[in-house]
């Protein structure tokens, strides 16, 4: 994965979209990551005609904070309240985005393959399930097997075997 491309895309999106939607910009952008990260994101910034807005970058290994056009990190006191609320901004919106992938790897991992089968809704798979212990067994059946297991119609038996994969 191209970090650098990976934030170039996110600026990008968001604030074309700010643009586009006609809100308001922000006073300060704070980039998670350092002079690499920064540079992609003020490129970015700049594509869209946003050079004017600020935008500084906080790496995370050392707590560094860089301003575009200035290669040595600016010099925060560690004990700081500005270095601090940068901070806390940094872990929640790290928090805010572990929390989203986890609902969403959550939401793909608990996803049917025969949810994609129009006529299977919720109800049907679990009867399939309740019926056939795994895909295995499913796919080792016959149509007519299916069928008579489960009641459904063999058009529908019949996609459930194509969408199970059985095999030849």
């Amino acid at each position: 994965i191209d970090d650098f491309a990976s934030m170039h895309e996110v600026v990008s999106r968001r604030y074309k979209r700010q643009l586009d939607e006609k809100n308001p910009l922000p006073d300060l952008i704070l980039i998670d990551g350092g002079k690499g990260q920064l540079s992609a994101a003020k490129s970015a910034l700049d594509a869209l005609g946003l050079g004017y807005v600020p935008v500084i970058g906080l790496a995370k290994r050392l707590e560094e904070v860089f301003k575009p056009g200035v290669s040595e990190p600016q010099n925060i006191p560690k004990t700081s309240a500005g270095l601090h609320l940068l901070r806390k901004i940094r872990d929640e919106v790290h928090r805010c985005a572990i929390t989203f992938h986890r609902k969403s790897r959550k939401i793909d991992m608990t996803k049917s393959i025969f949810e994609e089968i129009p006529g299977m809704g919720s109800k049907r798979i679990q009867k399939l399930w309740k019926e056939f212990e795994s895909l295995e067994a499913i796919q080792e059946s016959s149509l007519k097997e299916i069928v008579g297991r489960t009641g459904f119609s063999e058009k529908l038996c019949s996609a459930i075997l194509g969408c199970a994969g059985r095999k030849s």
